[in-house]
């Protein structure tokens, strides 16, 4: 027999069998699959690739090779559905990376996972703030599931009538205790608002392991002690809070005054600062 012909018997007769082991494996996705299963996967690859080319080789050995590379996987995956303990030794188990906002430094170190790969997995998830998370985990498959804070989960339309105003990307101002100058220069910021802002919460910069600065101007702060509690930013809360003290002063000036033209215009300009209110809730209160 040519060897041409041999090659070509042997390559159909390698990706029949590729096709039978990858319907006897499962339908399970790239991205899914465990490192060892991701091993196993290349290896019989690489054995398949060689049989078909290389006559030299016994066909037979060949595919007894193949066919303990595929036992071994449907073997750990029988016993790993009937043992959970026997599962999580083989495949690992899910590490937290943010918890209540907080992200575990000394998790991140365990697993060799740099800080700016874990923002960049939050960005891709449309989480623009580190703060605003309740849960990040790392799965055993390397995906990072998120879970939001529950006021910061997304809202349907029922809940707010109004157009959504713009929103810019949140700027990294602090990285591993550095301060970023770009993403200062960004905001149009500088290093004495920042100094200014991180004395109001008491903390050094080179204990800030990240900090964030919204399209509001509000500073939220991550420490490398996540013992420690930083208070909440207050700035949005503090403008709802104007608004309705201006609205209250309209409200009384117009029971104060006996002018008919001045009362009219303190209760057409409390209407308006209602409806503002109104308006500007549910965005000042997230």
């Amino acid at each position: 027999m040519p060897e041409w012909v041999e090659v070509i018997i042997r390559s159909l007769a390698i990706i029949a069998g590729l096709f039978f082991i990858s319907k006897l494996l499962g339908k399970k996705q790239l991205s899914k699959l465990s490192f060892f299963e991701y091993v196993v996967g290349i290896t019989i690859g690489d054995i398949a690739g060689t049989l078909s080319m290389d006559t030299n080789l016994n066909l037979t050995n060949g595919i007894i090779s193949i066919a303990i590379w595929v036992m071994i996987p449907v073997i750990i995956s029988f016993i790993s559905m009937k043992s959970p303990s026997f599962q999580q030794f083989i495949e690992g188990k899910p590490t937290v990376f943010i918890k209540n906002g907080k992200i575990m430094e000394e998790n991140l170190k365990k697993e060799k996972y740099p800080l700016a790969a874990l923002l960049e997995q939050l960005r891709k998830n449309n989480v623009h703030h580190a703060s605003d998370v309740e849960f990040a985990i790392l799965e055993t498959t390397g995906e990072l599931s998120i879970l939001l804070k529950k006021e910061k989960q997304p809202i349907t339309v029922g809940d707010i009538k109004t157009n959504v105003a713009p929103v810019k990307e949140p700027q990294t101002v602090i990285m591993d205790g550095k301060i970023m100058d770009e993403a200062l220069s960004t905001t149009g910021l500088n290093r004495r608002w920042l100094k200014e802002k991180l004395d109001q919460l008491g903390v050094a910069v080179e204990n800030v392991f990240l900090a964030q600065v919204d399209s509001y101007g509000q500073l939220t702060v991550d420490l490398y002690d996540d013992k420690v509690k930083v208070p909440e930013p207050v700035e949005k809360q503090l403008l709802l809070s104007s608004l309705k003290k201006v609205e209250a002063d309209f409200e009384l000036y117009a029971l104060q005054t006996e002018n008919t033209e001045a009362k009219n215009m303190y209760v057409k300009n409390r209407k308006k600062i209602a409806e503002m209110i109104k308006t500007l809730t549910p965005f000042l209160q997230g």
